[in-house]
Order: structure tokens, then C-alpha cells, then sequence
């Protein structure tokens, strides 16, 4: 990454003496608190040499002390050098305990201040490399799936195991949950993956069409036939068919479906050719089939031949961790795409996010985050620009003291990791315990 230095310093003579002190650097000065805040917001400085002394208080620190705290707030990973002169080493030493990763005493030399600017650049890389290798660890290697939760790394390690397999199968779980996205992982690791990945939602077309759709078409078929076409079926030879809300599928048409399956051939609408069809079959749906099989709304022999696998997608209200993670990457994506410059939430909206219930799961989690990265006016999304509603501390239905206890103990834990990205130290402070009963809770 390319590096960028902010030197907040009032002396002019200072600032052309440290601005030539750097090679291979992007150097920015600000001589008082608005202009190197408004530096801050627009660069992004990995690195902020800070003189304490500032106007208006240049004999003192409160300007400076100010600053330092909301370069915290604004970018908490920024690495935040403050040069002091040296009678004013307690300055020094609160601003370390304040957040600052080092400090410089002036009078200015060359050699040590490059010594220590390049120290903190270091420092800065090497944090942001471990965040990714934390990252890659604890999320999923499929295409499009990003989680950290068991229940969904369980899901994506059995998406894994049955890919190279040939058989039907049939994903489960709540609208928006990604059964889709499941479905196109299972063809990319499969051995079909260079041939064609054919979807069709069976409750978004009439039932009047949904056969030809399938099926395709002789021409003369019916009025407006003026051609042949080829069903989603045919399409899909050597490749993949995904019949997405095959619980809305009608009784009709899962007989015809049933007899492809078993005989893997297909009659077009309006042909007498029997057309064999080399095809693997993933269907997904958000209803319940046993149910369904109940009511006589879906043929129990066809559910069995399309949950030769059955994959359950958990919904995102109880995939520990993985709201919070999802909406970390997407933000990402969002400012890239959309040429935003935010870099992250508030701790509000930390909260919000993980204490809301998602009843439209990653879908909606998509939209709320792409809609508060266009509205969001300041450096981090807060919860007002998520329009989640009042949030409770936390969800469930517990009586047991013990439990409530634990259960709340290990919200906060997991809360104080995920914002401080797994910084343990950070996280022990910002809980207000120390670093071994972070490792230890019942010590």
C-alpha cells in the first residue's frame, strides 16, 4: 500500500524541515485541528505525526489532546506519533495511554524521526496483514459466502464434500439466506463447472409457462410458437439446474419433473421426441416440504428424489458473529463501488447490527448497509443511517441467573472483538478487565 504521513505541526519551519525527512512518502501538513481533520477524511493517512501544541492553546496540550482522541474515533487503526519537547514527558505518557502508538521530543533529528515514522508504518502493516489472515482463517473459502459462525462453516464444508458428487440436492432455509449463492458454489466445485449454471425461480412464473420454461417448445406448440426454443433443462446439458422455490412448483408439473428425474429424458411442449439430457439438479426452497407433503401440495416420491443431500441453510439471527462480518465486507465493497469514503461503524451501529433480528436475512443486511453507505454524511455508518429501530442489549428467553450471566458475558467478549478486529489488548480495556481474564473469563 501506498504510504501516506499527516505532519499536524504549527511551525512552519518545522514542517519543511520533517516534510523532507521522508522518501517513498505522501506527505500532508495541517498546522491546526480543522485542517487535519479534514486531511484525515479525505487521505487516510496510515501514519499522523501530532505536535500537542496547537492553536489556540500553543503553550499547552488541550488542543492537541483533543485531536489525538478524535483521530482515535474518526480511525482507530491510524497510527498517531506525537512530538513532544522534553519537559513534557507526562504529556507523552498520557497520550500513550490514550491510544498513541509512540512518541518523538523534539529537537528535530532526521535519522530517529524516520526511524520512528517508519517503525509505526511497519506496525500499521503488519496489523492490517494479520486482520486479513484472521479473516481468510475464519471465513469461508466458497465463492460470494462470507462467515465465520459454526453453523454456517459447517454448512460451507459440506457444500465441499458433496460438490464433486453427482447428486440431487436440496438446500433449505428462509428467504434472502443465499440458497442461491449456495447452489452456484456446489457448481463451481463440481466437475460441471465449465458448462452452463441454468436458474429458474418456480413461484415468479405463471404456471401456464413455467412448463415451457422448463421444458421448451416445438414450434406450432400453441399460438405465438413461431420458433423452436429450448427449455431451462436442455440449456443446462452438462451443467447445472437450479429450480429455485420448488415448494411453489404445481402438482401438475412435478409429475412431469419426477419422470425426468428418473428416466433423465424430456418431452418439449408439443414434440413426441424424447430428448435424454445429461443434468445435475440442485432445488431450493424457504417452505416447510413435509408440511407441504401433508396438505397434498407436493409429492412425497418427488421429495425424495430431490433430497438425495439435504443442505439447511440457518438463518442470519442465528449465525453467531456473521451479521457483523458480513456488513464489514459489504461496506467494503460499497466504497469502492459506490466512491464513498467511509471506513467503518459506529458502535452503535455495531450494536444495532448484531442485536436486530434480520428477518430478511443477508438480502436485507445487503440493502440496509448499500442504502447507509449512500446516506451517510460523516467518516462512520451509525445506527440512525441503518434505520434498524431501538435495539434490546440482547434477545432470548432466559430465566436462569447463571445463564443470563454467561450469556451476557460472552455477548460483550464477542462485541469487544469484533470492534477492536481481534485486538485482544484493545478489547480487555475496552471491557475493563485485563488481557489474561480475556483469555481466561473464569479466572
Amino acid at each position: 500500500m501506498k504510504k501516506k504521513l499527516l505532519i499536524v505541526e504549527d511551525d512552519p519551519g518545522l514542517q519543511s524541515q520533517m516534510r523532507w525527512c521522508f522518501e517513498d512518502t505522501e506527505v500532508f501538513v495541517a498546522d491546526d485541528r480543522e485542517s487535519a481533520l479534514s486531511h484525515l477524511r479525505r487521505v487516510e493517512p496510515q501514519v499522523v505525526t501530532l505536535d500537542l501544541g496547537l492553536p489556540p492553546d500553543p503553550g499547552g496540550a488541550s488542543e492537541g489532546f483533543a485531536l489525538l482522541q478524535e483521530i482515535l474515533t474518526l480511525a482507530p487503526m491510524t497510527k498517531i506519533i506525537v512530538v513532544t519537547g522534553r519537559e513534557e514527558r507526562e504529556n507523552a505518557v498520557k497520550a500513550i495511554g490514550m491510544g498513541a502508538s509512540d512518541f518523538y521530543q523534539k529537537p528535530l533529528d532526521a535519522d530517529i524521526l524516520s526511524f520512528v515514522v517508519n517503525r509505526a508504518f511497519r506496525l500499521y502493516e503488519l496489523e492490517h496483514e494479520n486482520r486479513e489472515l484472521q479473516q481468510s482463517k475464519s471465513t469461508s473459502r466458497l465463492k460470494g459466502i462470507i462467515a465465520s459462525s459454526t453453523q454456517m462453516l459447517e454448512v460451507c464444508r459440506t457444500v465441499e464434500k458433496i460438490a464433486p458428487a453427482d447428486v440431487t440436492t436440496l438446500i433449505l432455509g428462509e428467504t434472502g439466506t443465499g440458497k442461491e449463492v449456495l447452489a452456484r458454489a456446489i457448481h463451481d466445485l463440481s466437475p460441471r463447472a465449465d458448462h452452463n449454471f441454468a436458474a429458474i425461480n418456480c413461484a415468479a412464473i405463471p404456471e401456464n409457462l413455467l412448463e415451457s420454461e422448463l421444458f421448451g417448445y416445438e414450434k406450432g406448440a400453441f399460438t405465438g410458437a413461431t420458433q423452436m426454443k429450448k427449455g431451462k433443462i436442455e440449456l443446462a446439458h452438462g451443467g447445472t439446474l437450479f429450480l429455485d422455490e420448488i415448494g411453489d412448483m404445481p402438482m401438475s408439473l412435478q409429475a412431469k419433473l419426477l419422470r425426468f428425474l428418473q428416466e433423465r429424458v424430456i418431452e418439449r411442449v408439443g414434440g413426441m421426441k424424447e430428448i435424454p439430457v445429461d443434468v445435475r439438479v440442485i432445488c431450493a426452497t424457504h417452505r416447510e416440504v413435509t408440511q407441504l407433503i401433508a396438505e397434498g401440495n407436493f409429492r412425497e416420491d418427488l421429495y425424495y428424489r430431490v433430497s438425495e443431500i439435504t443442505l439447511k441453510v440457518p438463518p442470519l439471527r442465528e449465525r453467531m458473529g456473521d451479521s457483523i462480518v458480513i456488513a464489514r465486507s459489504l461496506l467494503e465493497n460499497f466504497t469502492k463501488t459506490l466512491d464513498k469514503g467511509v471506513i467503518g461503524f459506529s458502535d452503535d451501529a455495531i450494536r444495532a447490527i448484531q442485536c436486530y433480528e434480520w428477518p430478511g436475512n443477508v438480502r436485507e443486511l445487503i440493502n440496509k448497509i448499500k442504502r447507509a453507505t449512500i446516506m451517510c454524511d460523516e467518516k462512520k455508518i451509525t445506527a440512525k443511517d441503518l434505520e434498524l429501530g431501538e435495539q434490546p442489549q440482547f434477545a432470548g428467553d432466559i430465566l436462569n441467573l447463571r445463564q443470563v450471566r454467561e450469556e451476557a458475558e460472552k455477548q460483550a467478549i464477542i462485541q469487544a472483538l469484533q470492534s477492536t478486529q481481534n485486538n485482544m489488548a484493545k478489547a480487555a480495556r475496552l471491557l475493563g478487565i485485563t488481557r489474561p481474564t480475556l483469555y481466561n473469563p473464569d479466572r
